[in-house]
């Protein structure tokens, strides 16, 4: 590799390292704002819950399972007709966004559900003993109690989401993992995918790290 990295267009860096963040930035707002009441619905439906449904949670659990379990690459292809129809293209920024969704959001929904789940429950019977409606349960219970968990939840689907965006690059969502390869991959330009790949690793170290803080300061001890 020529490490005078000729190659590589900075410019051109500058700009696919913005489409990132844009992808990165919507991609996790949606996919929470998704994910989250999707989580707590299927917390709430789980057996011995305040809203105990088992058919309802065996459906919701069985799609939540099947978005999980597709590989992401695959799922961005099956999902094209469909983001045609949301978005209007299936390419660039804005076609990579609904396939990003599709695809964290299911996960994100699991580890809300696993957070709740970790809340004592005589914290939710106190509050039902004072006459408490669910949704003051949710409010100001649920969410409150498991607010470290919430923000763990979302620190690890953002790094997800940083990967995923890369993979996007193959069906031409921009962005980073798209110069990777077209430069990098298929014109065997090294220098571009090292340098590529290290501006990925930077921002999963620096979303772990903001993460990990905020973690620390909400947990409740």
């Amino acid at each position: 590799m020529d490490w005078t990295f000729e190659n590589v267009d900075w410019a051109e860096i500058g700009e696919g390292t913005m489409d990132t963040l844009t992808m990165l930035g919507f991609s996790t707002l949606f996919t929470v704002l998704i994910g989250l009441p999707l989580g707590i619905i299927l917390f709430l439906t789980s057996r011995g819950q305040l809203l105990q449904n088992r058919t309802f949670y065996t459906i919701a659990s069985f799609v939540v399972n099947v978005l999980r379990s597709v590989p992401f690459i695959i799922l961005m292809i099956l999902l094209i007709p469909v983001t045609k129809m949301i978005v209007g293209t299936s390419l660039g920024v804005l076609g990579a966004i609904p396939p990003l969704v599709f695809g964290a959001a299911p996960f994100f929904a699991r580890l809300v559900e696993t957070s709740l789940r970790e809340i004592d429950k005589g914290v939710i019977e106190a509050a039902q003993s004072m006459g408490a409606s669910n949704w003051q349960i949710v409010w100001n219970v649920l969410l409150p109690e498991s607010r470290s968990g919430l923000i763990a939840g979302i620190t690890i689907t953002t790094v997800t989401l940083v990967s995923y965006t890369a993979m996007s690059g193959v069906i031409g969502g921009g962005g980073l993992g798209d110069l990777a390869i077209r430069y990098g991959y298929q014109r065997f330009q090294t220098d571009v995918m090292v340098v590529t790949v290290v501006i990925l690793l930077v921002m999963v170290q620096i979303l772990q790290s903001l993460g990990d803080r905020l973690v620390l300061k909400f947990s409740r001890k």
